[in-house]
């Protein structure tokens, strides 16, 4: 059991907080730490499930009639003795009732006079204002490397009593396993090893890949995040030289990250990746994830805002809570200067407030989560953001030189099943300066069109007819561009 957690209970419980909040999706675990706890301050254990009322733990049945709450709250605040009283199942609907809250009132001021105190447990367990000052919360942290780690001998232990296992991995992927296991309640984790095991005997590289399909399951089911399957790799990007050597740096520590702690470094935090629109950065976001085989997961803000108070910012702390789940993950922002774009308290200042948690999130975030965030507009951006220290490193990305519209050519024929070796790469990128990759890759796209529907065949001469045809955004919002180029120099680092 984690010794911090247990030691902030038993402070709090010293302390005389007769309430304590305890949140967790794991309540069997929140209840094997507080048994313990029980039993290391010598007090008297006891459990409240609406299935089985109140009931200590070295009695035989229940305390007559507790099955209903009201009745095992008013047994608890009409004089019981020292003890930790655990009491689960209290859901939102139940702890918003009035009596309820009367009686949980009375409890805590009861439990306040003796040794012990009243313990709920349950995962976002929102205690109204009459509680809330009476409570003490505690977040119970998620299972450790070493939990999952005894897990996972623990079941090859018990398979192998049955039948014959195989462990087909290598002590780095090993702790590779173990990496993304975290976010995972120990029961899902169990489950999900032990399924790998029976279907084959094998514990093998494949089944890292259930892990994390496992977890894309629990995050889709939150509905927040969307997951992105990370196809496109760094060899796919053209040019970006800089942001690619810096990504390559890091590629180690994501791998071995129990080595890069042990040898003082921490995972990397992310990147913003500032630019003009069309030239790479969300195609960058997904490289990073495939590069480094990490799940990719894209906030799209728009999901968050609820027109009711409160739940925008209740949204965000549960979609930052399943991007921890998934860790070691890339989560992806695009266009994060929309995200918090009302400044002006139009929005009744909740932009705002969901910009402070998102600022305190990344500062003090525990979970492996490399953010790649992206922006077009860099004078729309909270000036927050551009602070040393709340990205690893800002980036600008400009539009491709002529080397690089040449090799986006070589790649966009190529991955359309055209041989690039049949065009003159040359002319194309010598006719298009001040070009974005995007309009390059439409220009071959519309080229397709119309050799499609004449049946005819592509050539150069139907995509150079196509670049004449292209107003780039360099022409038509030529003083934006250049204002954002003007800005990012001195102040970012070159991804080109």
């Amino acid at each position: 059991m984690p010794s911090d957690a247990l030691r902030d209970l038993e402070l709090l419980l010293r302390s005389r907080h007769g309430l304590v909040y305890l949140e967790t999706r794991e309540e069997g675990r929140a209840e094997g730490l507080l048994r313990h706890l029980a039993d290391a301050m010598g007090l008297p254990f006891f459990t409240w499930r609406r299935t089985r009322g109140l009931q200590r733990d070295d009695a035989g049945g229940p305390v007559y009639q507790t099955e209903e709450l009201l009745k095992a709250l008013r047994h608890m605040a009409d004089g019981v003795g020292p003890g930790i009283y655990h009491l689960q199942d209290l859901g939102g609907d139940t702890i918003r009732q009035a009596a309820v809250r009367a009686h949980l009132r009375e409890v805590a001021e009861h439990m306040e006079t003796q040794d012990g105190a009243a313990i709920l447990t349950g995962p976002g367990l929102e205690l109204p204002s009459t509680l809330r000052e009476r409570t003490a919360h505690l977040t119970l942290p998620g299972p450790s490397d070493a939990e999952f780690r005894a897990l996972l001998t623990d079941i090859l232990k018990d398979i192998s009593a049955r039948q014959h296992v195989e462990v087909a991995l290598s002590a780095k992927e090993v702790e590779s396993l173990v990496g993304h296991l975290s976010g995972l309640t120990l029961m899902e984790a169990e489950k999900i090893l032990t399924k790998a095991l029976v279907e084959d005997g094998t514990l093998a590289v494949e089944d890292i890949r259930h892990v994390i399909d496992a977890k894309r399951r629990v995050v889709e089911r939150e509905g927040l995040l969307e997951y992105y399957p990370a196809e496109t790799t760094l060899d796919g990007v053209a040019d970006l030289v800089r942001l690619k050597e810096w990504l390559a740096k890091r590629k180690a520590v994501v791998k071995e990250p129990a080595r890069a702690r042990e040898f003082g470094l921490d995972f990397p935090r992310g990147m913003l990746l500032l630019g003009v629109p069309g030239c790479g950065k969300s195609l960058s976001a997904k490289a990073v994830a495939a590069e480094w085989k990490l799940p990719l997961l894209k906030l799209d803000p728009s999901n968050l805002y609820n027109k009711y108070i409160g739940e925008s910012e209740r949204n965000f702390k549960r979609a930052m809570e399943a991007a921890e789940r998934m860790a070691p993950v890339v989560l992806w922002i695009d266009e994060l200067e929309k995200a918090f774009a009302s400044g002006d308290g139009a929005d009744g200042g909740v932009s705002q407030r969901i910009l402070g948690s998102f600022l305190s999130w990344m500062q003090d975030r525990t979970g492996d989560v490399f953010v790649v965030a992206t922006a077009n507009d860099v004078q729309a951006l909270p000036p927050e953001f551009l602070r040393k220290g709340r990205f690893d490193e800002i980036f600008f990305v400009d539009l491709p030189d002529e080397a690089t519209r040449r090799e986006i050519y070589r790649i966009h024929l190529r991955t359309r099943g055209h041989d690039p070796r049949a065009f003159d790469l040359d002319a194309l990128a010598s006719a298009t300066p001040g070009f974005s990759g995007s309009e390059i890759e439409q220009t071959v796209v519309s080229a397709l069109y119309t050799v499609f529907s004449t049946d005819g065949t592509l050539d150069g001469a139907a995509i150079q007819a196509e670049v004449e045809a292209t107003r780039p955004l360099s022409v038509t919002m030529a003083e934006r561009v250049e204002g954002m180029r003007s800005w990012a120099r001195g102040r970012t680092v070159s991804a080109n």
